[in-house]
């Protein structure tokens, strides 16, 4: 069942009730900020930064430890490009479903995969997005007690149910605004269409006379406000 139709209803409810999550950046500011989960994935990742690479694009990654276990060498190919990193959990496990002791091992087995491939400091990772989006009150109040910043989004195509790359790009550029916050993934599902759709909306998004920015820029943007 896609549930793409449902989004655009869902996020002025749970943007509003959730105020401490990340939802998007400032809407004052022509700026947007593009995110990766799921990875990193040994042969999409790679074709992905291609892209990032041409168009000189910061983009920010919330990787898997497991991934960034299977795939070192990629997860510092990503980094060392200047990338933010952030936590999407050692698996795809849904946090609610979490024992507060599995869920706080699941963030820290991840920042210590990323500390072995980056040699990124765990306390320099502590963004997070839950799997599927998926979160409780309980969830938040753990990630405020343990430091970790929970960050949404408000432009998800949902690519992962491989609805074709025009139905992606044109989800992502119908639901554009200032201070958008896109979430594409670069994983096992989605991934192989990733660099594609990358390649096309990017240019498309400049020509709007957007620029890019990273999850902590747009933080910073939105404690400004």
């Amino acid at each position: 069942m896609q549930l793409y139709p449902l989004f655009p209803l869902l996020y002025p409810i749970l943007k509003s009730s959730f105020p401490k999550c990340l939802w998007r950046g400032n809407p004052n500011s022509k700026t947007i900020a593009l995110t990766f989960d799921d990875g990193p994935h040994p042969q999409y990742t790679p074709q992905l930064l291609k892209v990032l690479d041409r168009y000189q694009i910061p983009a920010s990654f919330f990787w898997l430890g497991a991934c960034v276990e299977r795939a070192p060498h990629i997860a510092k190919q990503v980094y060392s490009r200047g990338h933010w990193i952030g936590l999407h959990g050692y698996s795809h496990h849904n946090f609610p479903l979490l024992s507060p002791t599995e869920l706080k091992q699941s963030l820290e087995k991840t920042q210590a995969a990323i500390h072995y491939a980056c040699n990124l400091p765990p306390e320099k990772v502590r963004d997070i997005r839950p799997p599927n989006g998926l979160f409780t009150p309980q969830t938040l109040e753990f990630f405020d007690r343990w430091n970790y910043r929970p960050v949404m989004w408000s432009v998800v195509p949902e690519d992962w149910v491989n609805p074709g790359v025009p139905k992606v790009v044109d989800r992502v550029m119908n639901n554009l605004e200032n201070g958008s916050l896109i979430v594409l993934h670069d994983g096992v599902c989605g991934g192989q269409n990733v660099a594609e759709t990358a390649h096309i909306i990017i240019p498309r998004l400049l020509d709007r006379g957007y620029s890019f920015v990273t999850i902590d820029t747009l933080w910073q943007s939105v404690t400004s406000e």
